[in-house]
């Protein structure tokens, strides 16, 4: 199996992994469909060959009928170890379609011979019995969408204004490289891998019967990308639109949508409380491209998406994300990582006074002496306004904090 020529290099995660290849724990790739976790098995694979290219390599798809055979745990185990020659890697695609699978896991790592990796496109992949069960042998990375450097490096891109543009409409899933980056290209694109997440990864998988109700809840959540609501008030509109369905049920659905990866849930902080808030959240999807194929591309949802693409940045930063309460003031963000924080606003603008004060004026009541920034799209940029930094929105994507 040769790889190379498919292969685009994302180093941000294969550095997370590459000091356990070898290593008895399982490697876990888990994210949305199509977010490139099987391109990240091949770079895998790529370096293991280049150390041993007599490596004996294991690679099975479940998305390839050539083994559909394998259904079960027992099923896996056994084909493992028919193709086992000394020391083996074994690479397994979209593991969670094969019915106990960590049972098969399991006994495949009491051979220190193999070295297992896999993905999965379910976010309790191994979380819960399963974690128990495998004993905390394995090591999760979650694998998103492009991250806008990594756009124009799959795309050949300049950092400009007009590729900016381009990443808020399509997205980053990795395949748009090999598409024109045209509207009704992408969008049917983008389309066809929606209708992939949601049959497969929700609809097949929870045997879900009110298929209507669940695209309704999606074309909603699109509708309403970073607004703060409940599954009350969700519930509540779906009935408007003769959707009657209880508020338990919203519940689950949400459920099954952030386990596919379609959304991310995000709850509230309180900041001066710093506790969580058990109801009241907002959602964001995954892929801002599959938002928009969803919804469309409208002007008027710009502010919407570009706070849609700082909080997926923050999630490949590494950063715990909520949603700040002050009273009845909100931050948009609250970022935590290594026992710090960071305070964001996003704002389409800043220009105009009204804007200015809401966004600074609300950071400023923070009283702690952690970094507070706001992120807007104005080409002009104001250095700091008493101790808070504003950033434009391509430059904040490319450097980050630093």
């Amino acid at each position: 199996m040769k790889f190379s020529s498919q292969i685009h290099h994302r180093n941000r995660y294969i550095n997370k992994v590459e000091p356990f290849i070898g290593k008895s724990l399982i490697k876990v790739f888990t994210g949305q469909r199509r977010v490139g976790k099987s391109y990240l098995l091949f770079q895998i694979i790529e370096i293991i060959r280049a150390k041993d290219s007599e490596a004996t390599i294991c690679y099975i798809n479940k998305e390839d009928l050539n083994f559909d055979f394998i259904k079960t745990g027992k099923n896996l185990h056994d084909y493992v170890m028919t193709k086992k020659q000394g020391k083996t890697y074994v690479f397994i695609d979209e593991i969670q379609d094969i019915d106990g699978f960590e049972i098969g896991l399991r006994s495949l790592l009491l051979d220190e011979e193999l070295d297992l990796y896999c993905t999965g496109s379910n976010a309790n992949l191994l979380s819960g019995d399963i974690a128990g069960y495998l004993s905390g042998r394995y090591i999760e990375t979650v694998v998103y969408s492009l991250s806008y450097d990594e756009f124009l490096d799959f795309h050949h891109l300049k950092e400009h204004s007009n590729a900016l543009e381009k990443y808020m409409k399509y997205g980053g899933l990795p395949y748009l490289k090999h598409l024109p980056l045209q509207d009704e290209i992408v969008f049917e694109y983008l389309k066809n891998i929606y209708s992939s997440i949601v049959y497969k990864d929700i609809i097949n998988r929870y045997a879900i019967r009110n298929v209507r109700f669940l695209e309704q809840m999606i074309q909603f959540l699109a509708s309403n990308t970073g607004s703060l609501f409940s599954a009350n008030k969700i519930s509540d509109y779906l009935k408007s639109q003769k959707v009657n369905m209880g508020v338990s049920q919203v519940l689950t659905y949400i459920h099954h949508l952030s386990n596919a990866f379609l959304v991310h849930k995000v709850s509230r902080y309180d900041v001066i409380g710093k506790r969580l808030f058990e109801t009241g959240e907002k959602y964001y999807f995954e892929n801002i491209g599959i938002r928009n194929g969803i919804w469309g591309y409208r002007l008027e949802d710009r502010g919407k998406i570009i706070e849609n693409i700082v909080y997926n940045h923050l999630l490949i930063w590494g950063y715990k994300v909520h949603v700040g309460v002050m009273g009845n003031e909100e931050i948009d963000f609250v970022c935590e990582k290594d026992g710090e924080k960071i305070y964001i606003q996003v704002a389409l603008t800043i220009q105009n006074d009204s804007t200015m004060l809401r966004e600074f004026g609300n950071l400023q009541k923070i009283k702690d002496h952690f970094p507070k920034w706001v992120i807007s799209l104005d080409e002009m940029e104001t250095n700091s306004f008493e101790g808070i930094k504003h950033v434009h929105l391509r430059k904040f994507l490319i450097t980050g904090f630093n």
